[in-house]
């Protein structure tokens, strides 16, 4: 399927589900505060937010909304990143 074929999302974001967990810029906090609309996270840490599920994840994480961490030197194939453009 061509990119945008389907509806933006309620934060108006085309195609956020694929094959690989997305890396993220934030770095993961264990006490993330819920219930928040789009909080900021740390400035620093060791571990980076994982967003999203991957072909390898329960249905139940095949979510934008899913959170998880990942190690700076962790690598494996159902983990990546997107490009992304703004104007």
């Amino acid at each position: 399927m061509a990119v945008g074929s389907f509806a933006p999302n309620a934060w108006g974001l085309f195609d956020m589900h694929g094959n690989v967990s997305e890396w993220c810029q934030d770095w993961y906090e264990w006490d993330y505060p819920s219930g928040h609309t789009d909080p900021k996270g740390s400035t620093s840490g060791s571990l980076r937010v994982l967003r999203g599920g991957n072909w390898v994840s329960n249905p139940w994480f095949l979510r934008s909304a899913d959170r998880s961490d990942i190690a700076l030197g962790d690598k494996y194939s159902f983990h990546g990143f997107r490009v992304a453009r703004t104007q």
